[in-house]
């Protein structure tokens, strides 16, 4: 039996998941998890074969379960379900060689298959977002270029930009108007209209 840590915050899904696992002759689940930050615990605990994880909300603390639970539980693989990850997310995803990637608007046996592929030592990567990985184009923006123009998107106005960031008003307008110059765009609200279609946010 492949033995199954389940990772979703919404008890609908988790329940729904965990009942089309159930029919799955080969596999267990023998926890779920409300949350990422109980997964280690948990996985710990329960010593699972694979630990499906919701990367929706948190993608980047995904990531770094999925690398905590490499170091501390090296035969525990990790399996990651994305919903809306931006290409440049999934690009990182699989520079980072995660075990298991795939869509959460993937067929239904999608998971089960996954879970298998894992367990079995292989990597299993959706295809569909492989592709998307591959034909969008890389973000020329830094991290920090990304995180003001994010805030910039939320509506979030400079001054308070600064504050969250420990900036400056003015190092805040130099990473607007360096992305603005990255992009082409004419305008900060035509910057977050191409690094949006772009997937950089």
């Amino acid at each position: 039996m492949i033995r199954v840590l389940l990772v979703e915050e919404t008890d609908l899904v988790r329940g729904a998941l965990a009942a089309l696992l159930t029919r799955e002759e080969d596999i267990d689940v023998v926890a779920a998890s409300p949350g990422h930050h109980q997964t280690v615990p948990r996985a710990l605990w329960c010593q699972p074969d694979v630990v499906v994880i919701d990367v929706d909300g948190d993608e980047d603390e995904a990531l770094g379960i999925s690398l905590e639970l490499a170091a501390r539980l090296p035969d525990c693989r990790t399996l990651l379900v994305a919903g809306k990850a931006t290409p440049e997310y999934l690009r990182q995803a699989l520079a980072l060689s995660v075990a298991g990637l795939i869509s959460k608007n993937g067929p239904c046996d999608i998971l089960a298959q996954g879970i298998r592929k894992v367990a079995a030592g292989e990597r299993f990567i959706d295809p569909s977002l492989a592709l998307l990985a591959l034909s969008s184009a890389e973000s020329p923006l830094t991290s920090r270029e990304l995180e003001v123009l994010r805030l910039a998107a939320d509506g979030t106005p400079t001054r308070e930009i600064a504050d969250r960031l420990s900036l400056s008003v003015g190092t805040v307008r130099n990473h607007l108007n360096a992305v603005s110059r990255k992009t082409g765009a004419r305008n900060r609200i035509d910057a977050i209209r191409i690094a949006r279609e772009s997937g950089w946010l």
